[in-house]
């Protein structure tokens, strides 16, 4: 029979030789201090920072899917979209350090600082990188009316009309904008900013040439292979697989010019670092799986895993990319 002398005992025994007991299974006790290897033990959130159906709702599904067989927990995809990511960023920030809620973050989180006035966080040192999930190039889209068949086409284009031509864009500030943007600085043309609410009605105004020019994901090219609408060139520093027939905006003319978009892993802060080297290698080991792979490659999205550092490398880089062509281009938001 267990008394209560016995109890006490047993209870000094773990107290003060933890050995006893089983350093792993103390460990589980106490808060924060949970093994890698038991986690995860429930479902887990992704969190996207943008609205079901589009491209990035669909890679993180398609991650999501693949994470919950590795795991054997449902990974479950989240959308909470507005104010250009911020508020799924933002929430992820500031949820708890467990392992639990994760964002399949953009890169936004390279222009966020940059761009707004003031942010409820801070991508650095509020968010812990865990690994990229994709790098892709945007691809130059104009209508069928457009008397350009080049970039260089293009650019004498605009040239002869300095300001009328119209640059479509998914929202101020987005990664389709500032590639634009970019572009507009480096081919040293003027042209007026339209930005829309969202990609979709802006390439439906592309098509009957209601705008002239479109920067836009490898998802749109099925446009152009039906004859809709015309790509003239990859922002990539190499051709896409997923259209080899399209130059780059390099081989076209504009000599240094590249854009490579991205998205990748993120947890809170505070994350336990084994729980962060776990979701690394879990993830990396997903975009290796040849079906996975196909699919982001079929939509013109480079599968493409990577080591927290690697990661956070690519974030400081591109943040001093993007800080430059905001500043060039006096883009706020409050």
């Amino acid at each position: 029979m267990l008394t209560r002398r016995h109890l006490i005992a047993l209870y000094a025994a773990g107290a003060f030789a933890p050995g006893l007991f089983g350093r792993a299974a103390l460990a589980q006790m106490q808060p924060g201090k949970m093994p890698a290897t038991a986690w995860p033990n429930r479902n887990v959130r992704l969190i996207v920072p943008l609205a079901a159906g589009g491209p990035t709702d669909t890679n993180g599904r398609i991650l999501a899917e693949q994470l919950s067989k590795i795991w054997g927990q449902q990974v479950i995809v989240e959308n909470r979209s507005g104010a250009g990511t911020n508020l799924g960023n933002e929430y992820v920030a500031h949820s708890d350090a467990d392992g639990y809620v994760a964002l399949f973050g953009t890169s936004s989180l390279a222009v966020a600082t940059s761009l707004y006035r003031s942010l409820g966080y801070n991508p650095v040192t509020d968010l812990a990188p865990v690994s990229l999930v994709a790098k892709f190039p945007f691809f130059m889209f104009v209508p069928n009316s457009s008397p350009a068949k080049s970039v260089m086409e293009f650019v004498a284009y605009a040239k002869a009309q300095p300001g009328k031509l119209i640059m479509g864009s998914p929202g101020t500030g987005s990664a389709p904008h500032l590639t634009a943007e970019l572009f507009l600085q480096m081919a040293k043309i003027k042209m007026t900013h339209a930005p829309y609410r969202g990609a979709a009605p802006a390439f439906t105004d592309l098509i009957p040439g209601r705008i002239d020019c479109y920067f836009g994901s490898g998802e749109l090219l099925e446009f152009s292979r039906s004859g809709q609408v015309r790509a003239l060139a990859t922002t990539g520093v190499e051709r896409s697989t997923a259209a080899p027939e399209v130059p780059t905006i390099v081989e076209s003319g504009i000599a240094g010019y590249s854009v490579l978009s991205w998205q990748g892993l993120f947890l809170p802060a505070k994350t336990p670092p084994e729980i962060v080297r776990k979701m690394s290698a879990d993830t990396v080991a997903a975009l290796a799986v040849p079906a996975i792979k196909d699919k982001f490659d079929h939509a013109g999205y480079g599968a493409q895993g990577s080591s927290p550092d690697e990661l956070r490398d690519w974030l400081k880089l591109d943040t001093d990319k993007w800080a430059a062509v905001i500043k060039a281009a006096d883009i706020k938001i409050d």
